[in-house]
């Protein structure tokens, strides 16, 4: 399997980041795709993944709650991220309108750079959506016929809006999101609309740990080595066996990112 979102450098990994990818490799996760959300983490990430050669990978970009970061000094640092060979996305990027941690405008101002960077080095889009789907969709729509491809990672959002991200030529990531009865069960009514050739798993570990997993960690932290409960998960919604899902997923994962050539 491949974790397309990861946050390794979260400081909830501080004290067991080793044994955690370990526990991951041993669960059958055996690629695993670190997010950048600042420049600050995107460095971090890129540094971690330089440790595990052919195993991790990273992103390079600025999450919208960090958008107030972004200056022309923070794109020329994504530059330099980007053409290394363990950077193999530009993102996590995007506007997030629920918490509105910077501004509108400027993570409409950072989302533009970031597009403009994706199209000019031809990388795949980490994308970050919520509860500003419209702007969203009106933002990245003039850039789309210079883009290579993209992701909407994370996915929470309605039947349409998943619809209208394929339409555009995007794929999705499905997280332990889909195991939360409270919240997330509506991706279980249209998610098989979703061709597999556009479908991909996540953890977004340290983050939504899956809510019916058993047993539960004492700490409620997510992590890789969970992946393959998600993927179960979605198997069984696509009714296919655990096996030819996780191969058919991981085809999509490798051509995305271009791992096999890595």
């Amino acid at each position: 399997m491949i974790d397309i979102g990861v946050n390794l450098c979260n400081k909830s990994f501080d004290r067991d980041r080793p044994e955690a990818i370990q526990r991951a490799l041993d669960s059958g996760v055996k690629k695993m795709i670190l997010t950048g959300t600042s420049v600050k983490s995107s460095r971090a990430h890129l540094e971690l993944a330089r440790e595990y050669t052919g195993v991790l990978y990273s992103t390079a970009g600025i999450h919208p709650h960090d958008a107030s970061s972004y200056s022309d000094t923070s794109l020329k640092n994504l530059k330099q991220f980007l053409i290394e060979p363990e950077v193999i996305a530009v993102g996590e990027c995007g506007l997030d309108f629920n918490r509105d941690f910077s501004p509108r405008p400027k993570q409409e101002e950072c989302f533009e750079g970031q597009l403009s960077l994706a199209a000019d080095t031809g990388l795949p889009l980490f994308m970050h959506q919520r509860d500003a789907h419209s702007r969203f969709v009106d933002i990245i729509k003039p850039y789309i016929p210079s883009l290579s491809r993209g992701v909407v990672h994370c996915f929470t959002g309605t039947r349409e809006e998943a619809l209208e991200y394929l339409d555009m030529g995007f794929y999705i990531g499905i997280t332990g999101w889909i195991c939360d009865e409270r919240r997330g069960y509506h991706l279980r009514e249209f998610i098989r609309e979703i061709p597999l050739e556009r479908l991909m798993i996540e953890t977004d570990a340290p983050y939504l740990l899956p809510r019916n997993l058993r047993p539960k960690p004492k700490k409620g932290r997510n992590e890789p080595a969970f992946l393959g409960h998600i993927a179960s998960e979605i198997a069984s919604i696509y009714e296919m066996p655990l096996d030819d899902f996780i191969v058919s997923v991981r085809k999509t994962t490798e051509q995305f990112f271009g791992l096999n050539s890595l």
